[in-house]
C-alpha cells in the first residue's frame, strides 16, 4: 500500500488581509493547505511547533522584519531547509540580493504576478 503524502503546507506571513485572501484563493484548488500569519513573532512561534513545506515571507512586518525572521528561520536545524519566497513591495536596486543574502530562496514583487507565483511555489515545492 503507497504511503499517504498529505497535502503541501504552505505558510504565509504577511500583514494585509487583501493580500493573504489573495494566496488563499491563488492557491484553494491547487491541493495546497494555506496557513496564513500576520506578525513575524507570531510565525516564528508557529515554526516551533510546525513544519510547512514552503514559506511565502513579507519582508515588511510589524515588529519583527521580513528579513530577520528569514534569517531566523535559516538559522534553525529544523527549518533551515524549508524554501522561503519573499513577497514584497521592496522593489528597488538591491533588495533582491538583501532577501536573499537574510536567506531567502527566491523574491517575488508586488503587485504580485499570479502565474509567476505559482510557478515558483511549484517549482519549489517539487524540490522538497
Amino acid at each position: 500500500m503507497p504511503a499517504f503524502k498529505s497535502a503541501p503546507l504552505i505558510l504565509v506571513v504577511e500583514d494585509a488581509p487583501d493580500n493573504q485572501v489573495l494566496v488563499e484563493q491563488v492557491f484553494q484548488d491547487s491541493g495546497y493547505c494555506v496557513i496564513c500569519i500576520q506578525e513575524g513573532q507570531a510565525a516564528l512561534d508557529w515554526l516551533k511547533t510546525n513544519q510547512p513545506d514552503l514559506i511565502l515571507l513579507d519582508l515588511s512586518l510589524p515588529e519583527i522584519d521580513g528579513w530577520e525572521v528569514a534569517r531566523q528561520i535559516k538559522a534553525c536545524d529544523r527549518t533551515a531547509k524549508i524554501p522561503i519566497i519573499a513577497v514584497t513591495a521592496h522593489a528597488m536596486k538591491g533588495d533582491k540580493e538583501t532577501a536573499i543574502a537574510a536567506g531567502c530562496d527566491d523574491y517575488l514583487t508586488k503587485p504580485l504576478d499570479i502565474d509567476l507565483l505559482e510557478i515558483s511555489v511549484k517549482q519549489w515545492l517539487e524540490k522538497q
